[in-house]
């Protein structure tokens, strides 16, 4: 197997602007936090692939932290590139702007990370090229991910030794207080008076 080149983060920007029509909206008036998902969904795709020259998959998205709605009829502008990439893997950095046409007001939407994986033509993972950082800020963003994967690494650790650890019978305790309520069936299996 020949090692692969390095290809430049430019090389995977990507940008994508999409009116938001009546029909994106949800019963508050504003759009669906779904159809941005969706179009996060492409635009991470579009700069994966750009990257690989794959087939790419979505595995993860973190940071979906919706910070501003969006109203119908405001231009919703997605930039995305590499910010990181693994043996197969490749992490999508996306930012999400909103523009009122008439005000000329720009909000900052989201930003999100999509981790993505390269697929062969069998369907079967695919090594990637290494990423050629040219500027601070792709640096920045590089080191940025690396701490995101460690600290992600480290919770869902944590959270599988803690859910190892949780005993139903012993940690009722901790429902005291919280807004929930025991149906009569499990408190009969959990021998717990009403």
């Amino acid at each position: 197997m020949t090692p692969l080149s390095p290809r430049p983060v430019r090389a995977s920007h990507v940008a994508l602007t999409e009116l938001m029509i009546p029909s994106y909206a949800n019963f508050g008036g504003k759009v669906h936090g779904g159809v941005l998902l969706r179009l996060m969904d492409q635009i991470a795709y579009a700069s994966a692939a750009r990257h690989a020259g794959a087939y790419c998959v979505t595995v993860s998205v973190d940071g979906a932290f919706f910070r501003a709605p969006v109203d119908v009829g405001e231009l919703v502008t997605l930039r995305a590139s590499v910010n990181w990439v693994g043996r197969t893997s490749l992490v999508v950095g996306i930012r999400v702007e909103s523009e009122n046409v008439t005000s000329g007001e720009v909000k900052h939407t989201n930003t999100s990370f999509f981790t993505m994986v390269a697929k062969n033509e069998k369907g079967e993972p695919q090594a990637v090229p290494p990423l050629l950082l040219e500027t601070r800020d792709e640096v920045r963003r590089y080191l940025e991910a690396l701490t995101r994967r460690d600290i992600k690494a480290r919770y869902e650790h944590a959270l599988d030794d803690a859910n190892s650890a949780l005993a139903v019978h012993t940690d009722l305790d901790r429902l005291v207080g919280q807004r929930c309520v025991l149906g009569s069936d499990v408190r009969r299996e959990l021998g717990v008076s009403a």
